[in-house]
């Protein structure tokens, strides 16, 4: 069953490709014609010459423009579509000034609270400067009880 499917596939893709092979040498030969039947060439065997690669000829660009759809269905899908983006680029944009002014606080934050921690310490350093200055020659608890 399996090798039955693995060659209907396999003779499909081929037939595909050969087909897409024969289209584009069809559209590519259209020129060549042309060119054969305004300017009579001699006929030369194969052997001798083989014919030249012709370049496929690529269309220049157009810019065609739609008018604009008369079905107010149309109308409101296009009208929902525009304001969806607006609403999608406004809500980034609130997003980002969001992350923006919480990354602000936050470092705001840090600084106050390394703030208070340099005065906290500068305090216990005074308070301890200011007693140790208050009492110099006070007997040291040696932490013996009788």
């Amino acid at each position: 069953m399996t090798r039955a499917r693995i060659l209907l596939i396999g003779s499909a893709l081929a037939t595909f490709a050969a087909s897409g092979a024969y289209a584009q040498t069809a559209t590519q030969s259209a020129p060549v014609q042309a060119q054969a039947q305004a300017q009579p060439q001699p006929m030369q065997p194969q052997t001798m010459q083989p014919m030249q690669a012709q370049q496929p000829m690529t269309p220049p660009q157009q810019n065609l423009v739609a008018p604009a759809p008369t079905d107010p269905l149309v109308q409101r899908r296009n009208a929902n579509a525009q304001a969806n983006a607006e609403y999608r680029a406004s809500k980034k944009a609130s997003k980002a000034e969001l992350k923006a002014q919480n990354q602000q606080a936050k470092a705001q934050y840090k600084e106050e609270v390394q703030n208070a921690k340099i005065n906290r310490k500068a305090d216990k350093d005074t308070a301890k400067a200011e007693l140790n200055a208050a009492e110099p020659n006070a007997p040291k608890d040696t932490g013996l009880q009788h």
